[in-house]
């Protein structure tokens, strides 16, 4: 006792307690069967919104695919294959420039995607306002509100990320307090504030999207997609309300784990419930994909 040293931040003493020996360094790695199998994953759902997207372009002339607006539909493919894309960067040790990507591009592909469903929504409820008697919103109908509601959508969440890089950027993090004996390799958010306001704004858009979506899941068009993108932010905003005691309560490479099942299972939910059903039309009841069928056709 009268010669105790006190061991190093990146040292452990070992089990007898007369030498210091390396604490192990852990990260959610591709080496490990949870991130392997976390790839994987991803990497099935990439696949299946290519061949999702690759429907859509060969059947771009049918009137299911012109519905409720056809370049948003190509756009919030794209950016839910790239959204199954962005947890390898979650995945591996984490370096300056990966822990400076992962939550900004996670956030502006969702706000993109997000976006590009309440543009497709607002655009469906004005569209059958339109053709009623009387109403004069046809002239909003053009593609400069899609465009106009896709852009303001997503240029919130990149000049949040925009301020958050600029004064507080996060950064790789030796943590040796959270499990005895190791040392965790994390990403330090670096501003709490931005981080939570990030997702926060994703937040907004999606229950704004779904309270659009549900007060115009019952207008009668045959190939209105309100009811489809109503279960489908539905699926959204429980993935994430369930992601926040989740994402709080681990820790550690568990805690990565957790967001990265949260962005696959989300974006699952969106390609499931807003294209799979257009997708089994497409392909496996052709008599319905026509154009007498449609109340409004996309101009």
């Amino acid at each position: 006792m009268e010669r105790c040293l006190e061991c190093p931040e990146d040292q452990w003493s070992n089990e007898r307690r007369d030498a210091c020996i390396p604490r192990p360094l852990e990260f959610l790695s591709y080496e490990d069967k949870l991130g392997l199998s976390l790839v994987i994953i991803n990497l099935f759902f990439c696949s299946v919104t290519v061949v999702v997207l690759g429907i859509f372009i060969k059947h771009k002339n049918t009137s299911i695919v012109k519905a409720n607006n056809q370049n948003l539909s190509y756009i919030l493919l794209l950016s839910l294959l790239f959204s199954f894309l962005c947890p390898l960067l979650f995945i591996g040790r984490p370096t300056r420039i990966s822990c400076l990507l992962r939550q900004v591009t996670f956030g502006i592909i969702f706000s993109l995607a997000v976006s590009s469903i309440l543009a497709k929504t607002v655009t469906v409820v004005l569209a059958f306002r339109a053709i009623q008697p009387g109403r004069t919103m046809r002239q909003f109908l053009g593609g400069h509100l899609s465009t106009l509601l896709l852009i303001t959508g997503t240029i919130v969440e990149v000049v949040i990320c925009a301020f958050w890089l600029c004064f507080s950027p996060p950064f790789p993090d030796y943590n040796t307090e959270i499990e005895v004996g190791k040392i965790i390799l994390q990403c330090n958010e670096g501003s709490a504030i931005a981080f939570y306001l990030s997702f926060g704004y994703i937040g907004f858009l999606s229950m704004f999207s779904f309270i659009v979506a549900f007060l115009a899941r019952k207008l009668p068009d045959t190939f209105n997609e309100a009811q489809y993108i109503t279960f489908s932010m539905l699926v959204f905003c429980s993935v994430w309300i369930s992601f926040i005691p989740a994402y709080l309560s681990t820790k550690g490479k568990y805690m990565v784990a957790v967001e990265i099942f949260s962005i696959t299972s989300s974006s699952a939910g969106l390609l499931g419930c807003i294209f799979i059903p257009k997708c089994y039309i497409i392909l496996m009841r052709p008599e319905l994909n026509i154009k007498s069928n449609l109340i409004f056709k996309q101009q």
